[in-house]
């Protein structure tokens, strides 16, 4: 593996970005609501040709974009990355009718795409998840779930195409995510989302957002199970009922890529992902207040219908879905991190220099100047890692599951550290509302926990190594 230099080219590129992301899109940003979809904010990343890189480019691509965006705009940063995030399964996993239908709207900004592998009892122990896929076995299910067609061929499955009549909910007429009323399994679809906690949640674009009345407080009851199971309905189908938290995106995208146990008791090997519509009957949802302005919400399903249609990848692959997508992404959560501290570290080199005390400027003090030399030492050796791990995706390496957790834990890890010491070398300024680091504080703190936690990444390095050690002494013999 090559290279830890980037070619002039990729630097300009780089440098084209951050201008892009000051100019145009920090001004679309500054307009969005913190909490909700800022759809225009997607649609300027559409047309500067940003999304549509998602599947064209390679891992160091991916990091690159991100980290040049997060320097100048995190908003708009994070947009892209959830977009890709949620649709990367699709890309890689997903037939050619999924990828024909939802692909291009993700690329222009018109679909908003989420990730839902979280439960309220699985987090960083993914392969515990048990939102079930409980069987279906009425044909007039399968038709709720708008199946059919060639693709239920290609998977060895029977399947039939109806036609979509006007004001009719299927998988190819998109809605506007709302639940209908009484659509799922009986009058428990029709109930009101329960209260905005982990236990609930909310799909759809905006329109899916609950009645005023559904925020009081008789609205907040009967909450949908807290895990999310799979039941078989019929050879061909399935109801999904529980709960998916913590979902970036949602409840607010148009689709989300669901993680859901089909076969009880099977540990990774027993999950299978499928893409769900934001219309889907049963699917509801909450947006959650969180510290970061990007907005997490939390999903009900109550016997949603899927099929195999739906299906992205093999039945009870899903695990390797998700673990692909996160092999992928995980180094480039580094390159975010590494945007926020590059950003945090020349804010103080600019303040450190303006800025007089004790008789002189802050940057003649040894203990200031020391602090920013250790902030830039941390920001480049994380910038490193990350490429290494980039470009070690890009060549097929065997060890990425290694790198790409390396990477992730030590750049979120030094972004952490070189924006609370920016914070401390600003002083109490960086605390104001609006201030760049008040917002690099509130933003640098999530990605030590999503997408596998600190401890989580910890523990992969070391199966990981401790994995070659094994390989290496059984090849050696006693």
């Amino acid at each position: 593996m090559t290279a830890f230099s980037l070619e002039p080219a990729q630097l300009a590129w780089c440098a084209e970005l951050r201008a892009l992301a000051d100019e145009r899109l920090r001004p679309l940003a500054e307009k969005g609501e913190p909490g909700r979809v800022n759809r225009a904010l997607l649609v300027e990343l559409g047309a500067l040709g940003l999304l549509p890189r998602l599947f064209t480019s390679g891992a160091l691509d991916l990091c690159l974009m991100r980290e040049s965006l997060a320097h100048a705009c995190t908003e708009a940063e994070t947009a892209l990355a959830l977009q890709g995030l949620g649709a990367h399964p699709v890309h890689a996993h997903g037939t050619e009718t999924q990828r024909a239908r939802w692909l291009p709207r993700v690329s222009d900004g018109s679909a908003v795409a989420a990730f839902a592998l979280s439960e309220p009892d699985a987090g960083s122990d993914a392969a515990a998840l048990s939102l079930g896929a409980e069987p279906d076995a009425g044909p007039a299910d399968a038709d709720a779930a708008g199946t059919g067609g060639a693709d239920a061929g290609r998977r060895g499955e029977p399947g039939t195409t109806r036609p979509v009549t006007p004001g009719t909910t299927t998988a190819e007429s998109p809605g506007t995510g709302t639940a209908r009323p009484g659509a799922g399994r009986g009058a428990e679809a029709s109930r009101p989302p329960g209260p905005a906690t982990p236990d609930t949640g909310r799909p759809g674009p905006e329109a899916s957002r609950p009645a005023p009345d559904a925020h009081g407080p008789g609205a907040r009851q009967a909450p949908a199970p807290a895990s999310l199971a799979a039941d078989r309905d019929g050879p061909s189908a399935w109801r999904l009922t529980g709960e998916k938290c913590w979902i970036s995106n949602a409840p607010e995208a148009d689709f989300y890529t669901v993680f859901a146990r089909t076969t009880p008791g099977a540990g990774a090997r027993g999950v299978t992902a499928f893409l769900v519509p934001a219309d889907r009957p049963g699917l509801t949802g909450t947006p959650l207040d969180m510290l970061s302005p990007h907005p997490i919400g939390a999903l009900a399903f109550d016997a949603v219908p899927v099929t195999t249609d739906d299906v992205l990848g093999e039945v009870d692959r899903g695990f390797r879905v998700a673990m692909d997508t996160l092999n992928l992404f995980r180094p480039s959560v580094g390159a975010f991190a590494v945007g926020m501290a590059q950003a945090a570290l020349d804010a103080t080199l600019a303040h450190t220099t303006a800025r007089t005390a004790f008789g002189g400027r802050l940057r003649d003090l040894q203990t200031v100047a020391h602090q920013t030399a250790e902030m830039a030492l941390r920001t480049e050796a994380a910038r490193l890692m990350v490429y290494a791990a980039a470009t070690a995706y890009d060549e097929g390496a065997p060890d990425v599951p290694r790198r790409a957790a390396m990477a992730k834990l030590l750049a979120t890890e030094t972004a952490q550290y070189v924006v609370d010491r920016a914070v401390q070398l600003h002083g109490a300024r960086a605390l104001r509302r609006g201030h760049l680091l008040e917002h690099l504080y509130r933003e640098v703190r999530a990605p030590r926990v999503y997408e596998g936690a600190s401890e989580v990444q910890r523990g992969i390095i070391a199966k990981e190594l401790y994995r070659t050690l094994d390989a290496t002494t059984e090849e050696a013999g006693p």
